[in-house]
């Protein structure tokens, strides 16, 4: 690299935020630069869950088969008590649901990274740079420059994009250079996480398992066919330190394992965890925007830490093309933040919500919780509740036009429905602008349709698409190309008025 490059997004990271990010705008042509201190793939387990949305994005990517095959759906949840007692189960099923994949899945992180290494590799508009140290980032009126060093030489270079995404974690230097602060949501909790492979099978139920623990709570999980993952929540004065040898680690894992031999327990991973919730008070400075976990952090109760950061990638990166091609105007990347913030804070506060129902009220807690939680299963339509995947909608902005907040498919996903001989909306959509509706275009419509490079497809009677309509009490939907509803109308015709007013991304390749 040297100052001559010019690329026109550099992203630092190159965790599944970035990966995801890179990928969507390379499928738009956007030349791209991924920089990470790591050469290979991060070899430590850390996320293991994405629903049935998430799970879309990945198929957006070209990897759904690929990720089908390291992946497994989950069978619902049980909540616990500290005897491993069952309080609740509540059910789900292993199908595809209304995005076609399951709604549930366990996965083990360094796989899906590799996946999406080789899914970047194969790009020719990805230049990925590893072992690389971000040291300073500035920007101008006209681009970012990005300086790095050479972790195996030391030697120095530059860079300079476009536009910059921070996808660089936790404690990232891209927030710090563009001033933002992380606001704290009030939940600080230390874990123990442990992962182990083995090949015997724990014969345990195969879904997550919450203990619900005001002393030591709990959550096991089985992640792959030979992976299970632990996490406990850690008495004060302990640390990660203190479990390092198997005499101490195996009567924590003993109700879990129980005669199976230390030596056919292999731990992959015994670290310590802060469980935090945070969010960061801005997410872009002028051509600088950050992603992920550089832009929020959520107790992992519920299994969406990973799985926002890719929801970030996937609304910011049409957007950003649409812009860098002159399609969009520059104050359309104002929706990103607009967007997505008031959404992670919502998925935020119901980790947060769950964690504290798991480990909060001494003595009491947990016997209103042994009271409570038996009877939740038998309200109708609870159970549906605590499974269903479906997350909250957008809020109003320049490409959300919610008419009433709270109504209305405005700001929701559209499913990513069957539409025969096999397909469904993504396979036809690819990321273009799409009309649905139960009623055809007339010729000059769908000229319309064609000139700004959307799409339309029809809702047969009787069809999912139908009654998702019908249910949404909509005639017609514009959808973005990201899933989410741009704006309903009344038919095909109010719908095509507003194309020209959004534009179009083009078709990825």
């Amino acid at each position: 690299m040297t100052g001559r490059d010019r690329f026109r997004v550099v992203i630092l990271g190159a965790g599944p935020t970035g990966m995801t990010a890179a990928i969507l705008l390379a499928r738009r042509d956007i030349p791209v630069l991924v920089l990470d201190r790591w050469p290979t793939v991060y070899p430590q387990p850390r996320a293991v869950h994405i629903d049935d949305e998430v799970y879309r994005i990945l198929a957006g990517l070209g990897v759904a088969d690929a990720f089908a095959e390291v992946s497994r759906p989950a069978r619902g949840l049980r909540l616990l008590d500290r005897d491993l007692e069952v309080l609740a189960e509540f059910q789900r099923g292993t199908a595809a649901g209304r995005h076609g994949f399951p709604e549930a899945n366990m996965f083990d992180q360094p796989e899906l990274e590799g996946i999406l290494r080789d899914r970047m590799a194969a790009h020719p508009q990805i230049t990925f740079q590893g072992g690389r140290e971000v040291t300073a980032v500035r920007q101008d009126a006209d681009g970012v420059t990005v300086t790095c060093t050479d972790l195996a030489t030391g030697d120095p270079a530059t860079c300079r994009g476009s536009y910059m995404l921070g996808c660089d974690g936790a404690n990232s230097l891209v927030r710090t250079a563009i001033g933002a602060t992380m606001r704290d949501l009030k939940f600080d909790q230390r874990w123990l996480v442990i992962d182990v492979a083995t090949k015997v099978d724990l014969r345990q139920w195969e879904g997550v398992h919450q203990v619900c623990d005001p002393q030591r709570a709990a959550t096991y999980m089985r992640v792959g066919d030979t992976r299970y993952r632990w996490e406990f929540q850690l008495l004060p004065g302990e640390s990660a330190a203190d479990y390092q040898d198997s005499d101490e680690l195996l009567p924590l894992l003993a109700p879990w394992v129980g005669g199976v031999p230390a030596d056919e327990l292999e731990p992959v991973r015994i670290a310590e965890y802060t469980f935090r919730a945070q969010v960061a008070d801005r997410w872009r400075d002028r051509r600088i925007f950050l992603l992920g976990d550089a832009a929020h952090l959520t107790p992992p109760f519920i299994g969406q830490g990973m799985g926002a950061g890719l929801r970030d990638a996937a609304n910011l990166s049409w957007k950003l093309a649409a812009v860098l091609r002159g399609i969009l105007p520059e104050a359309a990347l104002d929706t990103y933040q607009a967007e997505r913030e008031p959404h992670a804070r919502i998925m935020i506060r119901r980790a947060k919500a769950m964690g504290i129902a798991m480990t909060r009220g001494g003595r009491f807690g947990m016997l209103l919780r042994r009271r409570i939680a038996p009877r939740l299963m038998r309200f109708p339509g609870f159970s549906d509740f605590v499974l269903d995947s479906r997350t909250p909608a957008l809020r109003r902005t320049a490409l959300v036009a919610r008419r009433r907040p709270g109504r209305g498919l405005a700001g929701t996903l559209c499913p990513n429905a069957p539409i025969g001989d096999g397909l469904r909306v993504d396979d036809i959509a690819a990321g273009r602008f799409t009309i649905v509706a139960a009623t055809a275009p007339t010729r000059e419509q769908r000229d319309r349709i064609d000139r700004r490079g959307a799409l339309f497809v029809g809702a047969e009677p009787g069809s999912a698409l139908h009654a998702w309509l019908r249910r949404g009490r909509a005639a017609a939907v514009l959808v973005r190309p990201d899933g989410a509803v741009a704006r309903t109308g009344r038919d095909v015709a109010e719908l095509c008025a507003a194309l020209p007013d959004l534009g179009r991304t083009g078709s990825p390749t």
